[in-house]
């Protein structure tokens, strides 16, 4: 029987544990903290039961256009509220629930669970629990160790005041006034989040823009939603140093302003739970900043030692973790495998509205690195959105020229990590615009967008 050893019990680990199962393998899984790893204890899980909370609320706020009344008052931004000690109190109790799941999931289907620190010595996997040290040898390593936030330098998070992500769902109180340093997806998110709960919000954004790596056209969305809601954008600005005096915040800035507040959360980045591996004496590569090189299949550059997820830093995705790790065990145990295509990965951003992309982007088409043509839809001009009064977002697609193959997508909306699915397997199946603009949406409905972006641009040939 082939044994493996995973280091790391989040999608990627406990994805590929369940794969190696099914096919026979005699599978143990090491996690220092519980079954679903960051990804379902204090990452994607509570972070997104927490934007639940305050996708209700903004719909709520923002339906008095509508109609809806309040205690015979219009509905306005800012009548509702939420107590985030319940709310908090909720999420960890999701969490913990769905790391349970996972754990009686990897249970029945044979896994043999350890917890515990591991580290790679001699070709095996030794395990570390406290003082109780057990080495564990095998024929194969998959590392699924994930990632951590990234630390500003001479910045100590207290878990009170200066946070990071992983810290927030112990807070008592909603932040009268909370500081986001960093503006990319996480930033972005906790900001569009906790403005809808009730808190002050400032986002301070070392680039132009925020939401730099995304698409321009949906990231000015964000922007202009965020003025409008009164989040402060503070751009072309990057934190030096973050001090706490009492219950107050203040956060000085490169260009010597200062920004005061009640609350301050970290959201600089992550880096790879690698450090502690000894992955060079085991042969195993990884970059300047840490993370572990793999290629299309996950595998490492030494022989029998795979990696899956954040800790690669391919695309810091669960669902791209998850994907990585059932690619690695089936090469690994000889089944039939497709390596991993990033041009086929969707993603999502949790912002209110949500931005969801696939495939290649309008930098990629600007730069010329493909021929396509691009439609881009406005949402006002779609009859459901009407309806529910959303005035913001839009539908873009790109299509090769010639061929006219679907070869990349962006959605901004209410729920557009639903509305991208069509897209992202017109995407993956190679489908052509004609063929997209001949499959029946419902009317009304959003997605009647997508179907009417590809009929003009089937009209352009």
């Amino acid at each position: 029987m082939t044994s493996v050893a995973i280091l790391g019990g989040g999608p990627g680990g406990y994805e590929a544990a369940l794969v190696a199962r099914q096919h026979g393998a005699d599978v143990v899984l090491i996690e220092r903290d519980a079954p679903g790893g960051s990804a379902v204890l204090t990452d994607c899980v509570p972070s997104k039961a927490l934007i639940a909370v305050s996708d209700v609320l903004t719909l709520a706020g923002e339906s008095g256009g509508l109609g809806v009344t309040i205690e015979g008052e219009p509905a306005l931004p800012g009548v509702l509220g939420a107590d985030l000690e319940v709310v908090n109190d909720r999420i960890r109790r999701l969490a913990e629930q769905q790391s349970i799941d996972v754990g009686a999931r990897l249970e029945r289907e044979g896994v043999t669970m350890m917890r515990g620190t591991a580290r790679l010595v001699d070709g095996a996997v030794e395990v570390s629990c406290g003082p109780n040290v057990e080495t564990i040898k095998t024929e194969n390593i998959l590392i699924a160790t994930g990632a951590r936030p990234r630390l500003l330098p001479e910045v100590v998070p207290d878990g009170e005041r200066i946070l990071t992500w992983e810290q927030l769902y112990r807070l008592p109180a909603l932040p009268q006034r909370l500081i986001v340093v960093g503006s990319g997806v996480t930033g972005a998110e906790f900001a569009s989040g906790y403005r809808a709960l009730g808190s002050e919000v400032v986002l301070v954004s070392s680039r132009d823009r925020v939401l730099p790596s995304e698409d321009a056209d949906a990231a000015e969305v964000i922007e202009v939603v965020f003025r409008r809601r009164g989040v402060e954008v503070v751009a072309r600005s990057r934190a030096v140093a973050v001090r706490r005096d009492g219950g107050k915040i203040s956060v000085e800035l490169s260009d010597g302003r200062t920004i005061e507040g009640s609350h301050c959360l970290l959201a600089v980045g992550s880096v790879p739970n690698t450090d502690d591996l000894h992955l060079a004496s085991a042969g195993v590569r990884t970059d300047d900043r840490g993370f572990i090189q793999v290629d299309r299949v996950s595998r490492t550059s030494a022989p029998g030692i795979y990696a899956a997820g954040d800790c690669t830093g391919v695309l810091m995705l669960a669902s791209v973790a998850a994907m990585q790790g059932r690619i690695a065990m089936w090469h690994l145990l000889g089944q039939t495998v497709h390596p991993l295509n990033l041009a086929t990965v969707s993603s999502n951003v949790f912002t209110d509205p949500e931005i969801a992309t696939v495939g290649c982007t309008q930098n990629d088409v600007d730069a010329g690195a493909i021929n396509a043509e691009t439609v881009m839809l406005p949402l006002r001009t779609n009859p459901r959105a009407k309806m529910q009064g959303i005035d913001e977002g839009f539908v873009k697609i790109f299509c090769r020229m010639g061929t006219r193959i679907v070869v990349g997508g962006v959605v901004v909306a209410p729920a557009a990590s639903e509305l991208i699915h069509s897209l992202a397997i017109a995407v993956d199946q190679r489908l052509t615009v004609d063929q997209v603009a001949e499959i029946f949406t419902i009317y009304p409905s959003l997605s009647g967008s997508i179907g009417e972006a590809a009929r003009r641009l089937r009209t352009h040939e």
